[in-house]
């Protein structure tokens, strides 16, 4: 068996978390936090805000370190493909030592959540429980649910209604049907990053025997389910500002919406032998995913100022 060596490089640390997908965590932080300013103004625990910011962002670096070990260790992640942080295929750290460093940043994560919930009672506990067991289940066992087709739901679930409920219910110590139901447009468009990269990469996850999603119902299906978690969250928020659940502040989302078209036109037109051509897609769905929840945020928050 390998030695396994410490990685002191804090550069190389920094990379194996992959900073570049955070704002997948941020966002629905900001989306909890936005609601809960409409909901209760300056009277929610905002001291808990950096808390839940920090916890957020540990557990998903942690979720990126311990998936990158086990696709590596898979074979998913190898020379020729995309995605991962590239780290263990360019054998600058140990596996185990990535594996070791994520579940650190969980315990980490883990002691913030405890504290919070310390604080604002048990309904956050389950929530946490949720996000941690989801975060290393995601490619650990006994589930690993990344490679049996169940990762587009789950992500779309822990990324979206759990992370900004549980945003909201920490700042306000209550429980509202109003955000969940906000929560989904975020929770569609985190779930299109994770099948933008799914499509791209079918040929070789089906080499390394996994079953994503788009696996399991096909290429030609899984575009159709981009362009409908894309497109779906468009019309959820102008369903939610019609039922006067979301003000008309929202609308801002549409300054997104060519970029949104532009993803989708990229997506129709991608060929299965041709992964070059939406090699950045899920970057560029991330993003569509970052800028989505900001100005949803702002929205919100303008809504509740004026």
């Amino acid at each position: 068996m390998d030695k396994i060596f410490y990685t002191k490089n804090l550069k190389t640390w920094f990379r194996a978390t992959r900073p570049f997908v955070f704002p997948a965590s941020i966002v629905p932080i900001l989306v909890g936090s936005a609601f809960a300013f409409y909901t209760n103004r300056w009277e929610a625990n905002w001291w808990f805000f950096p808390l839940i910011f920090i916890a957020g962002v540990l557990y998903h670096a942690a979720t990126n370190l311990v998936s990158d070990y086990y696709d590596y260790a898979k074979g998913v992640d190898r020379e020729g493909t995309y995605g991962g942080s590239r780290v263990l295929i360019e054998k600058i750290m140990h596996p185990k030592e990535m594996l070791y460093g994520g579940y650190i940043l969980f315990a980490i994560g883990t002691l913030i959540g405890f504290f919070l919930v310390a604080k604002v009672g048990y309904p956050l506990l389950i929530i946490g429980l949720i996000g941690l067991f989801g975060g290393i289940l995601y490619t650990a066992k006994p589930l690993n649910y990344k490679y049996h087709g169940f990762g587009d739901f789950l992500v779309f679930l822990l990324m979206g209604p759990l992370m900004v409920l549980g945003t909201f219910y920490t700042l306000t110590e209550s429980m509202n049907w109003y955000v969940l139901l906000i929560s989904i447009p975020i929770g569609l468009l985190i779930a299109s990053i994770l099948n933008a990269n799914n499509i791209r990469d079918i040929n070789y996850d089906k080499q390394a025997h996994i079953k994503t999603f788009t696996a399991v119902i096909g290429y030609k299906a899984s575009k159709y389910e981009y362009i409908f978690l894309v497109s779906g969250a468009y019309i959820l928020v102008l369903v939610f500002i019609g039922l006067r659940i979301l003000e008309p502040y929202s609308l801002l989302v549409l300054l997104v919406l060519p970029q949104a078209y532009k993803n989708m036109r990229e997506i129709s037109a991608a060929q299965i032998n041709n992964p070059q051509q939406i090699a950045m897609m899920d970057v560029s769905s991330a993003q569509l995913h970052m800028k989505f929840g900001l100005l949803l945020s702002v929205g919100i928050i303008l809504s509740a100022i004026f």
